[in-house]
């Protein structure tokens, strides 16, 4: 029975064109239909149904005949029986005797109230929510909407403004994000590198300690090797001595040998004069030769003897030199390994307190991306309130202290890269001196041992004569002496680094090739 509608109306063609043409209604209705009217002003238990039509804050009403011609013509009267204003007005369901799903109209300003009825609930719900919505519309409230437009305006320009410099601040603060960014990969990438240069300092420290153990294994062989020389020394000079002895002991004996055979050829000369007869002395002579023949072996043992003591000399003190080689070596290796050892320290201080800030760096830069979008959604939301004001502005704050905490340490961060840079070289150029210095030391033990000769082993023993009249006993054989390398003066052939002379033993094992790091 009643119907709402959106439609377009326009006066009736009833009208004169004058008036249609200077009127020009055309524009919509919220809603229209046939409601039961009890009438106005006066007391009365009779109901009437009439057409009602709510136009924007009016509701107008026909008699019932003026639906058809409405709803075939799309026009309504201007000209309706009555017009009641809904600005301000009260609108609330009320149950009458006959009609249950009635409803009132009222204001401070009418005298009475107006009672309208439907056919059904859903119509009564219907018309009392559209009423109830006419009736907001007033002048005061038209007014205050001007008002608030205008207002919401201005805040809307003002927003955009603010938006904007926002916007602008934001691509300036994004800008430089991404420069940081670009400096964060950089100091990554010298992470990287030093965490590389971490563990090849690692790989040489632990070779250096495997250096200065072999070392100190060459040192301990060293003294063993000069022990024994020491040793074969004292041996030495005692057969010395001895042999001196047996020399002093034969030459006496040859003179006592020599006065008996003068002697005795002076008697046999008198006794061959006298008998004319050969002198009997062929076994003085044989004695004779058999001293001088011992004199003379005991003479080369002697002078063999001398050659290997001095032998023993040099290579005692050749010994002793290069023990003082592995010393100095052994210092160095330890200072080398000291100074890597501090320096890894300090590159581990260095790395632990770049990664805490950068850390911090994301965590502030996460806080601030996350003010800008809280800041964002705020610029953007059409509700505006208090607590999203003080909101705003908290986070307007901490932007303005984010930035200004990237502006004083842009300068450091900046400079990073060129510490972290240097590091990087001062640790490259330790490398390469500790590589200079072994391949020096490996020119040097090269040359040691392709430059000198090799002397023979020499005889197991040599014999050792008693001291008594025309007789003699074998010497015990000494101790092997082991074969040392010396250069063709003698002399112990001097090191390429520093003078430090450098000797192999041919009896102890070989020294194992020492190698450094190579990059």
């Amino acid at each position: 029975m009643f119907t709402s509608k959106s439609n377009s109306v326009s006066p009736s063609p009833s009208l004169e064109q004058t008036d249609s043409d200077a009127l020009d209604i055309s524009t919509k209705v919220q809603l229209y239909g046939v409601l039961w009217k009890r009438p106005f002003g006066r007391p009365s238990a009779k109901w009437s149904r009439r057409f009602f039509i709510i136009k924007e804050s009016f509701l107008l009403y026909y008699s019932e005949s003026e639906k058809k011609n409405f709803e075939t013509n799309k026009y309504f009267n201007i000209h309706p029986k009555g017009v009641i204003p809904l600005g301000g007005c009260l609108v609330e369901a009320k149950e009458e005797p006959s009609m249950p799903y009635a409803m009132k109209i009222s204001h401070q300003d009418f005298h009475g109230n107006i009672l309208l009825a439907a056919e059904s609930e859903f119509e009564q719900t219907q018309w009392l929510e559209m009423l109830q919505e006419s009736g907001k519309v007033t002048w005061k409230n038209a007014q205050l909407g001007e008002a608030m437009i205008k207002s919401l305006e201005a805040q809307g320009l003002q927003l955009a403004k603010e938006k904007q410099e926002y916007l602008d601040k934001l691509m300036e603060e994004t800008e430089e994000l991404c420069l940081q960014r670009e400096q964060r990969e950089e100091l990554e990438r010298l992470n990287q590198v030093l965490e590389a240069e971490k563990q090849q300092f690692e790989e040489v420290v632990q070779e250096l300690k495997m250096e200065q153990e072999q070392i100190k294994r060459e040192l301990e062989l060293t003294a063993r090797c000069l022990k024994g020389v020491e040793q074969e020394k004292k041996e030495l000079r005692h057969l010395t001595e001895s042999l001196q002895q047996t020399l002093e002991e034969l030459s006496i004996e040859k003179k006592k040998t020599l006065a008996m055979l003068e002697e005795n050829e002076n008697q046999l000369q008198t006794l061959a004069n006298q008998s004319e007869q050969p002198p009997p002395n062929g076994g003085l002579h044989s004695n004779l030769r058999q001293i001088e023949e011992k004199m003379q072996q005991l003479l080369e043992e002697k002078l063999l003897a001398e050659k290997r003591m001095k032998e023993n000399e040099e290579r005692s003190r050749a010994l002793e030199e290069e023990r003082e080689f592995y010393s100095s070596q052994s210092q160095a290796l330890q200072n080398s390994l000291q100074e890597l050892t501090a320096e890894k320290q300090q590159a581990e201080r260095e790395l632990k307190a770049e990664v805490k800030v950068r850390m911090d760096l994301e965590r502030r830069l996460r806080e601030a991306e996350g003010a800008l979008r809280s800041l964002e959604q705020g610029l953007n939301s059409k509700v505006r309130n208090k607590e999203k004001e003080e909101r705003m502005r908290a986070d307007v704050s901490h932007l303005k202290r984010f930035f200004e905490e990237c502006i004083r340490n842009a300068e450091l961060e900046a400079k990073m890269p060129v510490i972290m840079k240097n590091s990087v070289y001062i640790h490259k150029a330790a490398t390469r001196r500790i590589k200079s210095c072994r391949f020096h030391r490996r020119r040097s033990s090269t040359s040691w041992n392709d430059t000198v000769p090799v002397f023979h082993d020499l005889p197991a023993g040599c014999q050792q004569h008693g001291g008594t009249k025309g007789g003699g006993q074998e010497a015990q054989p000494g101790p092997a002496l082991p074969r040392i390398h010396l250069s063709h003066h003698g002399k112990p052939a001097r090191s390429a680094l520093g003078g430090s002379p450098g000797w192999k033993v041919m009896g102890a094992p070989p020294l194992p090739p020492r190698s450094f790091l190579s990059g």
